[in-house]
């Protein structure tokens, strides 16, 4: 599940740090500036990215304090069953954009009381059916084969989302 609000993510923070450290001592052990590459590459993706992680953090933050812990409960909580699990696979469906757009809210929708199947549902449908993806997965690999990928994926949302309510779900 999501870290506990209020709780900075030390534990993941120490392993990519480790991991970037050794990497980089590779990198320079190599010669050839590899470890210069390798940090004017990762700072490119930064301010590529860093906009598009803002607003998204920006996002999840509005989705806390704006929904109404009832709507949340009612819609996607724990208590909303199969419907919450329809509701979170269709939105996560829809839901466009790539990580830093999906984990942020599902994050959000989380500390706010969102269900974990519908949560689990809501990341299986953003992952398997992409609907904004379609269009380009039509244009390059044609219409049968989307067509077979969509159909053969087309029930996995919900029922991961129903697995992971069954399982997973702690009684109240």
């Amino acid at each position: 599940m999501c870290q506990k609000k209020g709780k900075p993510m030390f534990i993941p923070t120490i392993i990519m740090g480790a991991l970037a450290i050794v990497l980089l001592f590779i990198g320079y052990h190599n010669g050839q500036g590899q470890h210069l590459s390798g940090i004017k590459s990762g700072l490119t993706m930064v301010f590529e990215i860093l906009p598009l992680l803002v607003f998204a953090f920006i996002v999840a933050g509005m989705v806390q304090v704006l929904l109404p812990r009832e709507l949340l409960s009612r819609w996607v909580g724990a208590e909303s069953g199969i419907r919450g699990i329809i509701v979170g696979a269709v939105a996560g469906g829809f839901t466009p954009g790539g990580p830093f757009v999906s984990l942020p809210v599902v994050a959000a929708l989380l500390q706010s009381g969102a269900g974990i199947g519908t949560m689990v549902a809501f990341m299986t449908g953003w992952s398997l059916w992409a609907v904004s993806r379609l269009p380009m997965e039509v244009g390059i690999l044609g219409w049968k084969f989307t067509l077979i990928r969509f159909v053969s994926t087309f029930f996995f949302p919900p029922l991961a989302g129903l697995i992971a309510h069954t399982i997973f779900s702690s009684p109240e």
